[in-house]
């Protein structure tokens, strides 16, 4: 009983305090109250968009202190100030913000340094520099002009060939004036070029006693395929060199190999095929020369002798043919179109002469060019300037 009556007065002196303890609770301001409850709720949940406040306005005076320490931070250093481009710094100056990692205790952690190499800077001159250069080039052009290395050797050829002596007499030769824009006309080259033609002549002349070693075909036989070909390529409207270069297979091909009477116009195709093959765009079909040859001969034969004598000549068709030295003889004597047809009709009869073979290209197209000039009754037959281009003076070629 007494037990009981002590319990009944400890919990009214535990309510008695409650209930006066309960106004001072409740006089407390609102804000400094804890709320575990909210903060618990946000950690497990977001809120609801009604509950979220807008970002209090706070007024300038009272942020006056911060913003020293704001400026402080953004402050650049004095060195950047020089490389400033409209009062921004310069793209080779701008450094990218290195994001700054923190390990689990919160520790801010320094990156590692990479080994990638740095980029190189590229220094860009302004148009006004290379003006200056320009302009310095052009002054030291004109105080000193420079001289290619054709140039020179062109005037020691000419100087040394004993023709030409002085540069006004070297002016009135100079054939290849019309053509100094023509980049196709070679001109710088073209004098080079023909010397060479010269010194290399007689080592592709084909032999001129090849006849006796033929034992079924004679030089009558030779005239008559060589006047079919100038038919053939006047039909197929063939170019000149073709034709020039068909012959010298032929000649060639005949001075080192023993042809039956029978196989005579089949070495003739097959060497039409090889010339047109290497000079024209367009060259004719095997089933077109065979056509034309009333089809004497099949396909296998025409590619089967078209190899052997590729094989005979080993390949070697870059020669200088009676063509090469005509069509620039006919530049030199200044004629019309019927001084070049009158030439070329010699030079076709020279093809048919099988004693021509002992003479070289470059005579016989002078020869050719000469006899035209006479019968054309062109004066003087043999001028100043046929004679330093063919180096052949006019008693050399009656």
């Amino acid at each position: 009983m007494r037990n009981d009556g002590s319990r009944g007065r400890r919990r009214r002196s535990c309510s008695r305090s409650e209930e006066g303890d309960a106004p001072k609770l409740i006089r407390r301001p609102l804000a400094t109250v804890p709320q575990p409850t909210a903060q618990r709720t946000l950690s497990n949940a977001r809120a609801p968009l009604a509950n979220h406040k807008k970002p209090a306005v706070v007024a300038a005076d009272k942020c006056v202190k911060a913003v020293p320490q704001a400026a402080a931070r953004s402050r650049r250093v004095l060195i950047d100030v020089s490389n400033l481009i409209n009062g921004r710094p310069s793209l080779a100056n701008r450094k990218k913000a290195v994001p700054v990692a923190a390990d689990r205790g919160g520790k801010a952690v320094k990156p590692k340094e990479s080994n990638k190499p740095k980029p190189e800077v590229i220094v860009i001159s302004s148009n006004s520099e290379k003006e200056k250069r320009a302009s310095g080039g052009q002054r030291a052009s004109r105080r000193a002009p420079i001289q290619t290395l054709t140039s020179i050797l062109t005037k020691c050829s000419r100087a040394s060939d004993g023709v030409i002596s002085s540069p006004n007499k070297m002016r009135s030769y100079d054939i290849d004036a019309p053509d100094a824009l023509n980049e196709l006309a070679v001109v710088e080259y073209v004098d080079d070029i023909y010397s060479f033609y010269k010194s290399t002549e007689s080592t592709c002349l084909p032999v001129s006693s090849y006849m006796s070693i033929q034992t079924e075909i004679t030089e009558r036989m030779r005239a008559i395929l060589i006047d079919w070909i100038i038919e053939v390529q006047h039909k197929l409207t063939l170019m000149p060199e073709s034709l020039y270069l068909t012959v010298y297979i032929i000649d060639q091909y005949l001075s080192s190999e023993n042809v039956p009477k029978r196989e005579l116009q089949l070495v003739g195709i097959s060497a039409m095929l090889i010339a047109t093959k290497y000079e024209e765009i367009w060259a004719p079909l095997v089933k077109d020369l065979l056509c034309i040859s009333d089809n004497a001969f099949s396909r296998e034969q025409v590619l089967r002798t078209e190899k052997a004598i590729l094989n005979q000549l080993q390949w070697n068709l870059t020669v200088p043919t009676m063509y090469m030295f005509i069509a620039r003889y006919l530049k030199a004597a200044m004629g019309n179109k019927e001084l070049e047809n009158m030439a070329f009709f010699y030079a076709e009869l020279a093809l048919v002469q099988y004693s021509m073979l002992v003479y070289p290209p470059s005579l016989t197209a002078a020869a050719a060019v000469y006899a035209a000039r006479c019968t054309l009754d062109i004066r003087p037959l043999w001028s100043d300037i046929l004679k330093y281009h063919t180096g052949l003076a006019e008693s050399e070629l009656q």
